[in-house]
């Protein structure tokens, strides 16, 4: 009996050993508080930064598409390690990424698939461009094409989108000027594809009273110039503009014109343009076709004066 009682009063203490005390259970508990709640503070706070930096990133994303004019709609990655026993017992670690990209610069959409090889050993880290895929939806531009064959095969993306971004600029630049000589000087500019067009008709009125006279001149007779305006980009991507004079009038007139003025109206126009610029040398040549003169002796002083295309 007292064997029993020995042995449940040593049970009892040591339950007793286990139990804690009033105060140590709410120690306890104040710590696992205070640790929850650290967790807790420490995942919003990671939230945060990474709401902060997404929140970054789209700012500097819009900036740039709005700097640049090209939004990028759709992107996805791909990456592949590319381990052989050669590589592992040199320490090289080598990574192909696959990219496909979809967006648009303007009017223009494009497509992009291309792949880059990272290749990293101890001391060093680079990556080149393998493989370049550039997909284009038809456009008007033929000037594009060229191009990106030139891109593909040098596998730039840089130039690339450096001069598309400044294409699209000229593209636009081009837009607004006939846009503009059209609204001003409606009756004689003619714009036969609209503003997108790559050329520009500048007519001037026929005068039939002075052909009633014995002497005629070249005012008697319509003419019709073509500026020419295309867009150019050269071997290493430079965009540049390149605008050239054509002249439609009857033969008539080119027998009457005995300093050929008309022959030579496309370098004259070529030198107004490094003089004036383009705005001013297109306003130049539109008005010595609207204005009327008074006399046909001001017409022939103008040109024996100065051969440009002011001149006809």
């Amino acid at each position: 009996m007292d064997a029993e009682q020995a042995e449940v009063r040593t049970l009892q203490s040591e339950v007793a050993a286990l139990r804690p005390t009033p105060g140590e259970d709410t120690a306890r508990i104040q710590k696992s508080f205070q640790e929850i709640y650290q967790t807790d503070s420490e995942g919003r706070e990671s939230l945060k930064d990474l709401r902060s930096n997404l929140e970054h990133l789209e700012s500097e994303l819009l900036f740039l598409s709005t700097l640049t004019g090209i939004n990028i709609r759709n992107y996805s990655k791909k990456t592949e390690n590319l381990m052989n026993t050669e590589v592992a017992e040199k320490n090289i670690k080598k990574v192909l990424q696959s990219h496909r990209l979809s967006g648009n610069c303007h009017m223009i959409t494009f497509q992009l698939e291309f792949q880059i090889l990272e290749i990293q050993d101890k001391e060093n880290l680079s990556s080149v461009i393998t493989d370049l895929n550039i997909i284009m939806e038809p456009t008007s531009y033929s000037e594009l094409s060229e191009f990106v064959s030139r891109a593909e095969e040098r596998r730039d993306l840089f130039m690339f989108f450096r001069s598309l971004h400044f294409f699209v600029e000229w593209c636009e630049y081009r837009k607004r000027t006939f846009k503009h000589f059209k609204e001003k000087y409606p009756a004689a500019v003619h714009l036969s594809e609209g503003v997108s067009s790559s050329y520009m008709k500048v007519q001037s009125a026929s005068k039939p009273g002075f052909q009633r006279h014995l002497v005629m001149d070249l005012t008697s007779f319509r003419f019709e110039l073509v500026i020419v305006w295309r867009i150019q980009i050269d071997e290493e991507g430079k965009v540049l503009p390149k605008l050239d004079l054509l002249t439609n009038v009857p033969q008539q007139a080119l027998k009457l014109d005995k300093k050929g003025v008309i022959e030579t109206a496309h370098l004259s126009f070529r030198s107004l343009l490094g003089v004036l610029g383009i705005e001013a040398a297109l306003e130049s040549l539109i008005k010595s076709l609207c204005i009327e003169k008074n006399t046909s002796s001001q017409i022939v002083n103008t040109q024996e004066s100065d051969a440009t295309p002011e001149g006809m």
